[in-house]
């Protein structure tokens, strides 16, 4: 199977410039940066590395917190992220590391992937979330590297895809040396997959740092304070205009609303602006600076990195990818700064998150505008208390610290 696959890579390689060309012009490559995916580097490598691969925007910033405790031990010397996406090489950009530099993850065909570990020589190679690419699992096992499957993460539909090539799997899962997965679901179809050492670490999506409020923060909260403010963070194609529906069902009994939408994708922006014109909504977009008044009824926050700094003005948030069938987004940052979640049915990427904040009378699921505008109006008022948020910090720590515990011994 390991054959077939590599003629498949190989095509793929093949056809990887007119891919990449089709992809710069959509923005979805940086033309400064896309010869990393082949690596081309400018500058040698002359260190051993502690190696991270998380494929996108929320993979990496799940291991932020985890880099900055690793960042801290005199032992390790260099560390580096690979990611597949521009938006998550922005997020990179925003952080402040010492020791970690940030590269685009190379095209998974045997020739790139042995040139890749002889460049960077890691000496642990960590796969963030469900992250598998054959090839470079294979030539990491060959180099005798040390594979960490990090806070693993693995869905009924996607166990089942592995199913249909059971044995190309055990032989892949079986060069893992150890899988810290999120949930006992993913612990189970691990083991059937060839996993020998799985340890059920708990997700890090739980931690989370307390946020002092910034310069940038604070401009926010002076420009919004006259307003009843909604998030609706994480947006997907379609659910704008749900969300659209909804202020307008608000703003019958709030006049003062105002309602900040964070679409996932920075780049749908205007294709939202057009959506939300067909409601007759006034729209200032973040990016513009421009003053919000009385008519303003959507913020839309058209820039990468800043959801945090509008969860700290909103007591109540809802949370895309929950309506259309993605399996939703991770609510843990919206109600760690006192909100109250909404969300839609579609959350099976995080089962386990949102059964805890149910339980703990949190999160709300519904598909419905007219029962979305009655917990609105039950919740805009009232922050979250502090004893539950206090409880979510607790739990994401300890979970935090176990994982970075087992992640230093494999580096030791």
């Amino acid at each position: 199977m390991f054959f077939i696959y590599g003629i498949l890579t190989n095509i793929l390689f093949l056809l990887s410039p007119i891919i990449f060309v089709f992809r710069i012009l959509t923005k979805k490559e940086d033309i400064n940066r896309f010869q990393e995916k082949y690596c081309v580097y400018s500058r040698k490598n002359f260190q051993k590395t502690i190696w991270f691969h998380a494929v996108s925007v929320g993979e990496l910033m799940s291991i932020i917190p985890v880099i900055n405790k690793l960042e801290k031990n005199k032992k390790i010397k260099k560390i580096i992220i690979t990611s597949s996406t521009v938006s998550s090489s922005k997020i990179f950009k925003k952080q402040k590391f010492k020791k970690t530099i940030h590269k685009f993850f190379p095209l998974d065909t045997n020739f790139l992937t042995e040139k890749f570990i002889n460049f960077w020589k890691p000496e642990v190679a960590i796969f963030v979330d469900s992250e598998i690419w054959p090839n470079m699992i294979k030539n990491l096992e060959k180099h005798q590297i040390p594979i960490i499957l990090l806070n693993a993460r693995f869905t009924r539909s996607s166990f089942k895809k592995w199913l249909i090539v059971k044995n190309f799997a055990k032989e892949i899962f079986g060069k893992i040396s150890i899988a810290l997965p999120q949930n006992t679901e993913t612990k189970k179809y691990l083991k059937i997959l060839g996993i020998k050492k799985i340890i059920l670490a708990g997700n890090i999506k739980y931690y989370g740092e307390t946020i002092i409020p910034s310069k940038k923060n604070l401009r926010l909260i002076r420009k919004l304070k006259k307003f009843k403010v909604l998030c609706a963070g994480s947006t997907h194609d379609t659910e704008e205009i749900l969300i659209s529906k909804l202020h307008v069902e608000l703003k019958k009994y709030l006049p003062n609303l105002i309602t900040v939408i964070i679409p996932r994708h920075v780049n749908r922006s205007e294709n939202i602006i057009n959506d939300l014109e067909k409601f007759k909504l006034n729209v200032v977009k973040h990016s513009t600076k421009q003053k919000v008044s009385k008519k303003t009824d959507i913020y839309l926050v058209d820039t990468f990195g800043e959801t945090k700094n509008f969860y700290n003005l909103s007591n109540i948030a809802f949370l895309g990818g929950s309506i259309v069938n993605h399996g939703g987004q991770n609510p843990l940052e919206a109600a760690r700064l006192g909100n109250y979640i909404i969300n839609g049915p579609n959350i099976g990427n995080f089962t386990e998150i949102y059964n805890y904040l149910k339980i703990n009378k949190i999160s709300y699921t519904t598909s419905k505008i007219l029962k979305m505008r009655d917990i609105v109006l039950s919740k805009i008022n009232k922050k979250l208390p502090f004893n539950k948020r206090k409880k979510i910090f607790d739990n994401g720590n300890k979970i935090l610290d176990n994982n970075v515990s087992i992640i230093k011994k494999y580096i030791q």
